[in-house]
């Protein structure tokens, strides 16, 4: 694994312009990592613990945003519009 940094080493020093190819796939790979991480973390659709908690998503408040971005939404401001489970 070292030798193929030292490969990629002196690519980098003999083609400069490399280096932006590199920095842009790497941050592309970290964000959308950070992303799937997100996702299996925070989205309600993914049960971790089925005994404890089996169905994740009837837990979710209603004003509660589980999306990265919303655009032109008030969670605050919501009523509620489902029955309890």
């Amino acid at each position: 694994m070292s030798s193929m940094l030292k490969v990629v080493g002196k690519q980098l020093k003999n083609h400069p312009a490399l280096i932006p190819l590199f920095i842009f796939i790497g941050g592309g790979a970290a964000m959308s990592m950070m992303y799937l991480g997100r996702l299996a973390l925070k989205n309600p659709d993914v049960s971790w613990d089925r005994k404890n908690n089996p169905e994740p998503w009837n837990k979710l408040e209603h004003n509660q945003q589980y999306k990265l971005f919303a655009v032109n939404m008030d969670y605050s401001k919501l009523k509620k519009d489902r029955p309890d489970f």
